[in-house]
């Protein structure tokens, strides 16, 4: 079907109403009906835009992969720095989860093992490239030396290790502000990986 400015608002705004649910709720916990009356529909009223309760959760986690490309990995992969980029892209992707679009983001992180087949593939295979990416930059880093020899791969899921976990105790409003907790990471982080020089 192909969608007017109208219908595309309309199935946004049914994205969204999911998303809150589902972020709320869990997947499993979230039904069809709470999801139409969340929207103002009927059942079927809701089936005339979406095809299944599954492809609304790829869509919901495809439109939260499409923003975190756009405002985490375009704004730093072109950094020629490696530690620059992965510093930059570390404080990008917290801000991320702390700000506006963590209802999409909570829900990749937190649904990550719900789809199934194809759709599974699908959103494994963009969440891959955020992990080769890291991994990129971090055997940069060692071949340019400009930090201490590490493994890239056990690098980069430390890296994701911190990031994504925020979203489990992070409040808006709390003691610190996401600038500073972003600012703390990035500093443990890459302390740990200064090169020592030799005594």
């Amino acid at each position: 079907m192909r969608r007017t400015d109208d219908t595309t608002a309309k199935h946004r705004a049914i994205l969204e109403a999911a998303a809150r649910l589902i972020c709320k709720q869990g997947y499993e916990g979230t039904s069809i009906q709470e999801i139409a009356d969340a929207c103002g529909l009927t059942k079927a009223g809701l089936y005339h835009h979406i095809e299944s309760k599954e492809q609304l959760l790829v869509e919901i986690m495809n439109y939260g992969m499409d923003v975190f490309e756009e405002r985490v990995l375009s704004e730093v992969e072109h950094i020629p720095d490696p530690v620059e980029r992965l510093k930059a892209c570390m404080a990008r992707n917290i801000k991320l989860v702390t700000r506006g679009w963590s209802k999409e983001v909570t829900i990749i992180l937190h649904e990550h093992d719900t789809l199934t087949g194809k759709s599974q593939a699908h959103i494994n295979g963009r969440k891959k490239r955020y992990v080769r990416f890291l991994e990129s930059s971090f055997s940069e880093a060692v071949e340019r030396q400009l930090i201490r020899p590490v493994d890239p791969t056990v690098a980069a899921f430390a890296f994701l290790g911190m990031v994504l976990w925020i979203y489990k105790w992070f409040k808006p409003g709390g003691k610190r502000t996401d600038d500073e907790v972003a600012a703390g990471m990035v500093d443990l982080l890459f302390t740990g990986l200064q090169r020592v020089p030799p005594s």
